[in-house]
């Protein structure tokens, strides 16, 4: 099965785990937490909950750190059985901002592959999360002058990934996106006819494991790193890759 590449006028990519390291920091955390609360549960029985009460305020809060720590305080707050003292609290909260203030660390090849790719292509970055964190990071990053747009979405699915599209003014086969999760990254934009190239980040999120079992046709590459991208999409002529 060949995959054709010539067609793709913009290539969209993920932000965290794919440019930066961000999952980490949320695994950091959970430990932290758990220890906080060691005098009330299991670690393990801790990291259940917060788990159960970050997906269930999804809707509320969204994606993102400031939605972590409001589901950490509610937690901390059910399992103590409102008993859990001020300064704990202040502790959890300070959990949170150190993550919000954890500096941008690139992954390898990152910034290679996009000053490579930004003379042939127009890039943009497609996030979900906190606005004003992805900003942040953004910034932070020093990756800011290779992207045309930035796309922060309250989720990504197909349904966000065609009105994006529409908004670009671009059909979905001129249209290529790189991440991470197979969840968010990949799998709608199949759906949608548009390109993915998979290029996994050691830890995820549970939220954004899905298992496959051959529903969907290997109509994706996956990359050990980003840098791999770039023998696929350079620009050659009538340039077809066979996975």
């Amino acid at each position: 099965m060949e995959i054709d590449y010539t067609n793709i006028k913009v290539i969209g990519f993920d932000a965290d785990d794919t440019l930066w390291v961000n999952e980490t920091y949320f695994r950091d955390a959970e430990l932290e937490f758990a220890k906080l609360l060691a005098p009330y549960e299991t670690a393990n029985k801790i990291d259940q909950e917060l788990f159960k009460r970050q997906i269930e305020n999804l809707p509320l809060y969204g994606y993102g750190i400031k939605g972590f720590i409001l589901s950490m305080v509610e937690i901390a707050l059910e399992i103590s059985n409102n008993s859990i003292g001020n300064t704990t609290i202040e502790a959890i909260l300070n959990v949170g901002k150190d993550m919000l203030n954890k500096p941008v660390e690139l992954l390898d090849g990152v910034e290679k592959v996009l000053a490579t790719l930004s003379d042939d292509y127009r890039l943009i970055v497609v996030t979900k999360g906190d606005l004003l964190d992805q900003e942040r990071k953004l910034y932070k990053s020093g990756l800011m002058d290779y992207f045309h747009h930035i796309e922060v979405v309250s989720d990504k699915k197909e349904a966000n990934y065609s009105k994006l599209l529409n908004h670009l003014d671009i059909k979905p086969s001129e249209f290529l996106m790189i991440g991470n999760s197979l969840k968010s990254d990949i799998l709608p934009l199949i759906n949608i006819k548009a390109h993915a190239i998979h290029v996994p980040f050691h830890t995820t999120w549970i939220h954004e494991q899905v298992i496959t079992n051959d529903k969907y046709p290997k109509k994706y590459k996956t990359m050990t790193s980003v840098l791999d991208v770039l023998p696929l999409l350079k620009k050659i002529p009538n340039l077809k890759l066979r996975l």
